[in-house]
């Protein structure tokens, strides 16, 4: 019987053994975990900090200059600011749209990513619809604060950004906030979107919020669309749809 009662408490005292053991793994790693999170929004926050220094001057004489920019990457197409956000980011394209999607604008690995321009669309944003793509994050970094727009309120009083390219500063009006799957053609597919009408008409048939001043078919209109990932479903993406309106 005593045998018995000294091998009970021998595996009691393994198992509690091990059970701390595991606590303390998952403890570790919990704390590891923390860590590196934030090193990834450190180092996002940081490269933004460096970028903002070197952002075009809208209000240049002779136009915004890229020429800093450019020296650091000549993949750097343009920047996009949306107000009301912190939205305030260059803009790269890549050979492929995986070039970019975890690597910063000095060409170093990067979770976070960098903001790019669909591959296939053409690199002076001259294309009826131009799709730029962003990392959801957290704390309004990258294309997190796209889901501001997902707010009523925050969608009808905040309307308007700013694109700038090389070569030509563009106006942005929202036009929609949409909510879709990552396998929708008729968003990510841009040799799909060629035509505005195409563009006007998914929208009337699948935005969550339209805004008054949404195009008419007919309309000549030139789109620029922001797109992130979203929890709402598998594989769901928030859209913002803006139009492009050309500074003279």
């Amino acid at each position: 019987m005593s045998f018995s009662r000294t091998c009970v408490r021998m595996v009691n005292s393994f198992v509690s053994l091990a059970v701390i053991l595991v606590l303390i793994l998952f403890g570790t790693y919990s704390a590891y975990a923390l860590w590196d999170n934030k090193q990834i929004y450190s180092a996002a926050q940081n490269v933004m900090i460096q970028m903002q220094e070197l952002k075009p001057d809208v209000e240049a004489e002779g136009g915004p200059s890229f020429e800093e920019l450019l020296a650091i990457n000549p993949d750097v197409k343009g920047w996009v600011s949306m107000d009301g956000t912190k939205i305030d980011y260059p803009i790269l394209q890549g050979e492929t749209n995986l070039t970019y999607i975890n690597t910063d604008v000095y060409g170093h690995f990067a979770l976070a990513g960098s903001i790019f321009l669909d591959c296939r669309n053409n690199e002076d944003f001259s294309d009826c619809y131009n799709l730029v793509y962003g990392h959801h994050m957290a704390n309004s970094n990258m294309f997190g604060d796209l889901d501001l727009y997902k707010d009523a309120k925050f969608f009808q009083e905040n309307t308007t950004g700013i694109l700038m390219t090389t070569d030509a500063v563009y106006d942005l009006n929202v036009l929609a906030l949409l909510l879709v799957s990552a396998s929708d053609d008729s968003i990510f597919d841009v040799t799909q979107n060629r035509e505005p009408d195409v563009v006007i008409r998914y929208i009337l048939e699948n935005a969550v919020y339209i805004s008054e001043d949404m195009p008419e078919l007919g309309d000549p209109v030139q789109f620029f669309t922001l797109s992130t990932c979203s929890s709402e479903f598998t594989d769901a993406r928030t859209i913002v749809i803006t139009a492009m309106n050309r500074h003279t």
